[in-house]
């Protein structure tokens, strides 16, 4: 233990504020990236389908005379895919918010007093306090207590 101690330049009495905020500016939140995409370009990948393919309508044009199919055809795809980006949008904001509402908080030993800040500012060589039910916020190592059994499944 005292050779991770010094390689984290921690202690068991846990880091001051100041050190944290300037290991959280060096490594980063401790959390995964999302991806964003352009809401443009999903949009378009509701036409980026084998079987739309099919649907298109460009065969209907190859023969005068049937433009009114294909422009049915064309307004049933572009109907499609506005309902489909529309719902996929809600489900989106749906999940956002609920991250936000469940947002994972952790017990941090900071200036020698346990705080609790979100999860995601938890940085290397934090002493994290772990209670029957929490969920483990960081990698971590364990420096006094009974052994822990960790359910991974979340």
């Amino acid at each position: 233990m005292p050779e991770v101690e010094k390689k984290l330049g921690s202690s068991p009495d846990g880091l001051s504020q100041a050190e944290a905020q300037k290991r959280l500016t060096q490594y980063g939140p401790n959390e995964i990236a999302e991806k964003k995409t352009n809401p443009f370009l999903k949009f378009l990948t509701y036409f980026w389908d084998p079987s739309v393919d099919d649907r298109s309508g460009r065969d209907t044009v190859g023969v005068v005379g049937h433009w009114p199919d294909f422009f049915i055809i064309l307004l049933l795809l572009v109907s499609n895919a506005v309902v489909g980006f529309w719902e996929e949008s809600q489900a989106g904001n749906a999940i956002a918010a609920l991250k936000a509402k469940l947002a994972i908080k952790a017990k941090v030993k900071r200036d020698g007093k346990w705080t609790d800040p979100p999860a995601r500012e938890v940085v290397p060589g934090d002493v994290i306090r772990l209670r029957l039910g929490d969920i483990v916020p960081a990698d971590a190592r364990l420096l006094a207590g009974d052994p822990v059994s960790v359910d991974q499944s979340r």
